[in-house]
């Protein structure tokens, strides 16, 4: 839907109104028949339509472009009101400031930010709805820090919220030595899984290294034999070259 004709001061060219609600053309879109239209308007349209619904030409969406630069410009430049002129507000501005004018406007209804209040107020007077909503927080005039609601201040008990508070921490206190302890516990674990592992391997090496030495041991036994073999194999070719 576009801007309401009603608000606007002076004339507005027939051109920069919208082809199907007949306001002031808002986000505008332009066809190939140069029609102009609305973004929202003329995206409705072809949801049921695939025609203009001025001239009834053929159209698509994505054959939608934007508005000329020119008629941009007018657009820009047409003077209106405030929407929140019934609340007060008498600014007349351009239609290309109207929206950053629109957020910050000191009439404009905003909701209470506390949280349960359903009030809206003019921004402008906020400050002072703030000041004595019923939902408002503040810290506690005893004391004990807690951060009560007005609407809770006959319920409100110091040694019970402190109590509770108390009970919370040390509900806290004991998940986070349990969470500390279970992770020791699995660091743990992890460790003697790890030197298990190096025991096996270690003790894998230990047995490699006796069999090696089991061979070799073998190895230097037949090897001493074989000496004494050949050195009675000497002694005896001695001997018999002497008889010789």
């Amino acid at each position: 839907m576009g801007y309401d004709i009603d608000r606007f001061v002076g004339y507005v060219n027939e051109g920069l109104l919208c082809s199907i609600c007949r306001d002031v053309l808002e986000d505008p879109l332009q066809a190939p028949c140069e029609h102009a239209f609305c973004t929202a308007c003329i995206h409705g349209w072809l949801v049921h339509h695939s025609n203009c619904p001025e001239d009834r030409q053929m159209i698509d969406v994505s054959l939608l472009r934007p508005l000329y630069r020119y008629m941009k410009n007018d657009l820009n430049r047409l003077q209106l009101r405030c929407k929140n002129r019934e609340h007060g507000c008498e600014m007349v501005c351009s239609l290309e400031s109207i929206g950053r004018h629109e957020r910050e406007c000191e009439y404009c209804q905003i909701p209470c930010s506390n949280a349960g209040c359903s009030v809206q107020v003019e921004r402008r007077n906020l400050d002072g709805h703030l000041a004595v909503c019923e939902y408002r927080s503040r810290e506690c005039p005893n004391g004990c820090g807690y951060t009560i609601l007005s609407a809770e201040d006959a319920q409100h008990n110091c040694v019970a919220e402190l109590r509770t508070e108390l009970e919370l921490l040390r509900s806290e206190m004991i998940c986070r030595v349990e969470e500390a302890k279970h992770e020791m516990e699995s660091r743990l674990d992890s460790q003697r899984r790890h030197m298990v592992q190096k025991e096996s391997i270690l003790q894998n090496e230990i047995e490699e290294l006796k069999s090696q030495m089991s061979r070799l041991m073998s190895d230097v036994r037949s090897l001493l034999a074989a000496e004494r073999q050949h050195r009675q194999e000497l002694e005896q070719a001695e001997l018999e070259k002497r008889e010789l």
